[in-house]
């Protein structure tokens, strides 16, 4: 692993002596794709000095989606996990409180969220330091990331901690580049676009893909603004996460008003006290919102809907995916669905539907059996 350190660190040189320009941007590309390379060679469990799990951190998922709380350490995750879940994180006003990963629930418009408070990550994460490389693998499996930051502090700890997932290949708020690569077995590699992309060409693409010992493959790219970043991003495409992140400012009892409506008024942000249970239900709404979850009801023939006891599914669900929720060989005996609410095409009366049917918040399903 100490090799490895090393030559990451004299890739990270090299690309800081290096002036950003047209005349720059092959040599710089092709720095980029070894940076990734070995990052991931540093991550992978069999690697030099192991990277195993850890005590703590195999916490089962468990509920309708799960939530990690990401932050520096002392910056209030602990307090905020026992102020909205039943569980109680030991909290106190020094470092490194949390050591292990500590899941609670939130029961919130019918669902079970879980949250997860992570320990206390600190700058080097994602090169082992502070056990950060189990913290921040733990957050991979989230739905959300909730990263709580400190009011009193410099902006610099978002930048620091955004910089820490980005190496272990967390992409935060991000969305799959719209790249595909598909090996072959002859013909070279060779790159097609609907419209020429600004930021890559043939020849580097060529280049990183024999970097990776990719020798034969056709490039589609969709998009005239991919980067050498999203290219490397699909190449590694198994150990990349895209996860939609909540920015949550705690202390704000602790700073200016001017200074909390600059905080709030930031893209995916949140403010909050802690301390003085100030905002705190307003993080818990937004986390509702960002994990799009949807609600619907079951309906027995001939009987009410249960409006009290709602199942609760992800964005885009279907009727088959309602089957899988109820039991996992329930679609085998499904003969058709009944659906009144959005998602049918009548409104009020039902509309009859298959498996491929996608459910809407709030409707109300029957399941007709074989």
């Amino acid at each position: 692993m100490v090799n490895i350190l090393e030559k990451i660190k004299e890739i990270q040189d090299e690309m800081a002596k290096t002036q950003k320009n047209k005349a720059t941007e092959y040599h710089l590309g092709l720095l980029k794709g070894k940076l990734a390379k070995y990052r991931r060679m540093l991550l992978e469990p069999d690697s030099a000095g192991g990277g195993g799990k850890g005590q703590g951190f195999e916490v089962s998922k468990s509920g309708d989606a799960r939530v990690c709380l990401i932050g520096y350490p002392s910056v209030g995750k602990s307090s905020f996990l026992s102020q909205v879940t039943k569980t109680k994180s030991e909290a106190a006003a020094y470092e490194f409180t949390t050591l292990t990963s500590v899941p609670g629930v939130l029961e919130y418009e019918g669902a079970e969220i879980q949250i997860v408070d992570l320990p206390g990550i600190i700058k080097g994460a994602s090169e082992g330091k502070g056990r950060g490389r189990q913290v921040v693998a733990t957050a991979k499996t989230s739905d959300l990331i909730l990263m709580v930051l400190d009011a009193t502090k410099s902006h610099d700890q978002r930048m620091y901690l955004e910089k820490e997932l980005e190496a272990i290949g967390i992409r935060l708020n991000k969305k799959r580049p719209d790249i595909t690569i598909k090996p072959k077995k002859t013909g070279g590699i060779k790159l097609n676009a609907i419209t020429p992309p600004k930021y890559i060409d043939e020849k580097m693409v060529n280049s990183i893909l024999k970097d990776y010992k990719m020798h034969n493959a056709d490039v589609m790219v969709r998009d005239e603004n991919v980067t050498v970043d999203d290219l490397i991003d699909i190449i590694n495409e198994k150990h990349i996460v895209y996860v939609p992140c909540l920015y949550t400012y705690n202390k704000i009892d602790a700073v200016t008003i001017e200074e909390v409506d600059r905080i709030a008024r930031e893209p995916n942000t949140v403010v909050m006290s802690c301390e003085m249970n100030l905002g705190i239900k307003d993080v818990v709404e937004e986390i509702w919102y960002r994990l799009n979850l949807i609600r619907m009801y079951t309906k027995k023939r001939g009987a009410q809907p249960d409006f009290s006891d709602p199942m609760v599914v992800r964005h885009d669900s279907t009727i088959e995916d309602v089957c899988n929720s109820i039991h996992k060989d329930f679609k085998e005996q499904f003969k058709y669905a009944l659906v009144w609410g959005s998602s049918s095409k009548f409104g009020t009366a039902p509309q009859k539907c298959g498996l491929n049917h996608k459910v809407h918040d709030q409707d109300v399903v029957t399941i007709v059996a074989k």
